[in-house]
């Protein structure tokens, strides 16, 4: 027995020389000789992140403590089902459930057939980038097209409908041997994490991008006091009255101020359009309630709350600036209405 092992070990030595063509160290050693860039174009080298370490340590943590619970029971299947229950009730393995969170008997298995047949290099995520943060996936270039088609349309296809349309696409380009639904969920999982605003801007338009993804500004109500900010906005009754100009049927509208603090309705009006009279009559009506005039007053971008009614104006009668059309034909000198008393109502 000791010659045959002494035997084996000669032929392995002899396999891995220096002198052997085929020895992994020297092709290494070869390989950093001709690599002068900090990344080879032509050898993609992956490297592991710590989180994905961190990850398959608390794997094998949950396998060991899987092992040791087999011990206390007859069957696998018993040993596995009260495992399963205590682990995913976050008390057992309270850290290591905070990091990987909940798993499925499935997941369970699968970790114990690769950690017994690898190790602990069985439990590493088999999701990798490499140095240049690309996203390795099994998706060619052609299939990602299509499947981005489908992810960034305006239609906001789910991620299962755009894998089916893909698919249905990529069959009939003669494709056969097409990844599994959970390679390309994964793939849409990375993009829509490493380009939110692409995804964001695509599927849902300019005004979701600017209210999810640009910068914003958070404001503390509990700074405000009631009738501090009241905050105006206009809808359409979802009923129909006769207009009293016309005699025809129609849906009024209503025009209304809330206190920011308070959230309550603190005056409104009811008119056929939204107009300055409306808005004014529902402000006033506001104050009257609070017996306070407020701070501020935040109104939307609709028409009748963007006219000059509401806001300063600097604008001059008869010269360069002029507000009205009939300015140009004003025989009277330049005059700044802000100066004669003509300021908007929510002029400050």
């Amino acid at each position: 027995m000791s010659s045959d092992s002494e035997q084996a070990r000669k032929v392995s030595v002899v396999r891995y020389s220096a002198d052997t063509p085929n020895n992994p160290r020297q092709r290494l050693e070869d390989e950093e000789i001709k690599s002068t860039a900090l990344i080879p174009v032509e050898n993609k080298i992956n490297f592991m992140s710590e989180n994905a370490k961190m990850n398959a340590l608390a794997r094998v943590d949950i396998v060991t403590a899987l092992m040791n619970i087999r011990t206390k029971y007859p069957t696998k299947k018993e040993a596995d089902d009260v495992f399963l229950d205590l682990y995913n009730s976050g008390l057992y393995l309270p850290q290591v459930f905070k990091f990987v969170g909940t798993i499925s008997i499935g997941t369970l298995h699968r970790w114990v057939n690769a950690y017994e047949n690898y190790g602990t290099e069985g439990l590493l995520p088999q999701r990798k980038t490499n140095q240049l943060g690309e996203y390795n996936s099994k998706l060619n270039d052609e299939m990602k097209k299509v499947f981005l088609t489908y992810l960034l349309h305006p239609n906001k296809f789910s991620i299962w409908k755009s894998i089916s349309l893909t698919k249905h696409i990529l069959e009939k380009r003669g494709y056969e041997d097409i990844p599994c639904n959970l390679t390309f969920r994964r793939f849409a999982e990375h993009f829509k994490k490493q380009n939110y605003s692409k995804w964001v801007l695509m599927r849902e338009g300019e005004k979701a991008y600017h209210d999810k993804v640009e910068p914003y500004i958070e404001r503390d109500i509990s700074k405000l006091e009631v009738g501090d900010v009241l905050i105006a906005d206009g809808h359409v009754l979802n009923f129909q009255v006769i207009n009293p100009f016309t005699g025809r049927p129609t849906r009024a509208t209503l025009v209304g101020f809330l206190d920011w603090k308070s959230t309550a309705l603190v005056g409104y009006e009811i008119m056929m359009t939204e107009n300055t009279q409306c808005i004014a009559s529902a402000l006033r009506n506001a104050i009257l309630n609070l017996g306070v005039i407020p701070k501020v007053a935040y109104q939307d971008n609709g028409k009748a709350f963007k006219a000059k009614y509401f806001q300063h104006t600097d604008c001059l009668v008869g010269g360069n600036k002029r507000a009205l059309s009939e300015a140009d034909f004003s025989p009277l000198p330049p005059i700044r209405f802000d100066e004669c008393g003509f300021n908007g109502v929510l002029q400050v």
